[in-house]
């Protein structure tokens, strides 16, 4: 057995993304000697490509390359030909589906935090009690009242752009300025306002306005997911994993596939990992691991390693969030001219929560769903003629808006992922199979969104409204959660409320597998703050020894 190094730090953390990269930088500035692993390489600002356009490329963003490797990620939006090594190779990296599921991946410093969509929302006693208010499933057994503070030290160092709106549900965070609506989305904001009493606000995005900690405001150019030369987005490589390596106590160690941890004594000893680029096997001790290598990958870690599984709650409850329906239309009260152009703005508004916020139950469904989306002005730049006659014909635009809902998923054991003991991935490390689809109760809930979404379009003046989409592919939201679920009852739950594992208390997992239930906001930014709350109890049990 080649081992990296001989030393025994304080701490594993394993992954690199938005949950890793809080992990390190608490840890290390609290003291701690850490060793963080990524599976993939090092990322260096002089790939981002933001800036580049499509006609740039050889096959204008979208090479054939792309979609021959990575089949699956090739289907994310961002998933594109200048970025697309940062997304996982999909031959070396499968995986089996009971059911479709698209699971979307990246190895690579910094991990999804790269490419995520930035919008950060807060979670209330309304998600973390869900079972309290409704009777289905279990409550968290963490309280919004808990991790105020943990929110507060993630948004005060990231920077989330946002409009304060007083609503329980839907908590307020500490923001940076909002940036702008479009006339159109004024529109629709004060109809849904005065004819149905909801709320339509700025998306709440982890994109700076104004300069914070070193980093630059957002200055509109348009597909973030490529990178932010400016560092105006927040991902871990350039904020939190910088930081933790400027104390000097973090080993950084990339290219490294994790493939188990390993025990002694009824504690996690070292986690064995197999070099990327050589194959090479090796391993990294240290008192205490953390797993954020993304929701399914540490589950599967788990898995792998035989550990956390003394009841049958590790793997059980997948979640995802059902999107893609909703509604879309033209404003003909808003006149499109090519010189009043909004900026590419990145981001859209934003609708809360308003199904059962009070009641339990709506139209024969539990829970509830969220909006994104926007209005602005669209040109036909294909349209027929030649010199005068084409620039009159696409000045002729339209000015138009659609919205489309993101919905919770339920927390059920039906839907679940287990390693599939014939297939492994390139490094031979066992892959996951993964076994889950839409209940009744998403497939109401998103039928009732896409009704609502037509409703106030046609309210606030739209015309040619239309219903839109289909169901999402369970993980094409990108936001899968559980399967290492937290709770206070061994018996019932894999890790408890601080994350820390009930079978070994010197693990812990703090990314999306921890969940409980989904709530219908994106999760990122909980998971961040959850991070935060376990890295800290981590350092309090150091210090008492």
């Amino acid at each position: 057995m080649q081992q990296s190094d001989t030393q025994v730090f304080d701490a594993v953390v394993v992954g690199s993304g938005a949950t890793g990269g809080w992990a390190a930088k608490v840890l290390t500035e609290g003291g701690m000697k850490v060793a963080m692993l990524e599976a993939g390489a090092k990322v260096s600002p002089r790939e981002f490509t933001e800036h580049k356009q499509a006609w740039q490329y050889p096959f204008l963003g979208q090479s054939p390359k792309v979609l021959e490797d990575r089949p699956i990620q090739g289907q994310c939006y961002a998933c594109r030909e200048g970025n697309h090594k940062w997304f996982v190779n999909d031959k070396e990296n499968p995986y089996v589906q009971a059911k479709p599921f698209n699971w979307i991946r990246m190895r690579v410093l910094g991990g999804r935090s790269l490419s995520w969509g930035r919008q950060s929302y807060r979670m209330s006693d309304l998600d973390f009690k869900a079972a309290s208010h409704d009777g289905y499933g279990d409550d968290w057994p963490v309280s919004y009242a808990e991790l105020v503070p943990f929110y507060e030290k993630v948004e005060r160092y990231v920077g989330i752009s946002g409009l304060a709106e007083n609503l329980p549900q839907l908590p307020d965070s500490i923001f940076q300025p909002a940036m702008q609506f479009t006339c159109g989305e004024q529109i629709f904001r004060e109809s849904a306002k005065a004819k149905f009493g909801r709320v339509v606000t700025m998306g709440r995005t982890a994109i700076l306005t104004k300069p914070h900690n070193g980093r630059q405001a957002c200055h509109y150019c348009g597909p973030c997911e490529q990178g932010c030369v400016t560092n105006s987005y927040f991902s871990s490589p350039f904020t939190t994993v910088k930081d933790a390596q400027a104390t000097g106590r973090l080993t950084l160690i990339t290219d490294a596939v994790a493939a188990k941890v390993l025990t002694k004594d009824g504690k996690a000893s070292a986690v064995q990992y197999i070099d990327r680029l050589t194959r090479d096997v090796r391993e990294v001790r240290a008192r205490v691991f953390v797993l954020c290598a993304s929701t399914l990958e540490s589950t599967r870690l788990l898995m792998n390693s035989q550990i956390c599984g003394d009841n049958d709650a590790l793997g059980r409850y997948l979640m995802d969030h059902i999107y893609q329906g909703g509604a879309a239309g033209t404003m003909p009260q808003v006149e499109a001219r090519p010189w009043a152009g909004p900026p590419r703005r990145p981001t859209g508004i934003y609708v809360p929560r308003f199904r059962n916020v009070k009641e339990n139950e709506t139209n024969g469904f539990i829970r509830g769903y969220g909006y994104q989306g926007g209005s602005t002005q669209s040109f036909n730049m294909g349209a027929p003629g030649f010199g005068k006659s084409y620039k009159e014909a696409v000045r002729n635009g339209s000015w138009g808006i659609s919205i489309a809902l993101w919905g919770e998923c339920l927390a059920r054991k039906e839907n679940f992922v287990e390693i599939d003991k014939n297939r492994v991935d390139a490094w031979g490390v066992p892959v996951l199979k993964i076994n889950a689809d839409w209940s009744d109760n998403e497939k109401k809930l998103w039928d009732d969104g896409r009704i609502q979404a037509a409703e106030m379009l046609e309210a606030s003046g739209a015309k040619n409204v239309r219903m839109t989409g289909q169901h999402s592919i369970p993980g094409f939201c990108i936001h899968e959660i559980g399967t290492a679920r937290m709770g206070n009852d061994p018996k019932r739950s894999v890790v408890n409320k601080y994350c820390q594992a009930h079978e070994m208390n010197n693990l812990y997992v703090t990314d999306g597998a921890a969940w409980v239930s989904s709530g219908c906001q994106n999760p990122t930014l909980t998971m961040m703050a959850l991070t935060v709350r376990s890295c800290e109890h981590i350092l309090s049990n150091a210090a008492r020894g």
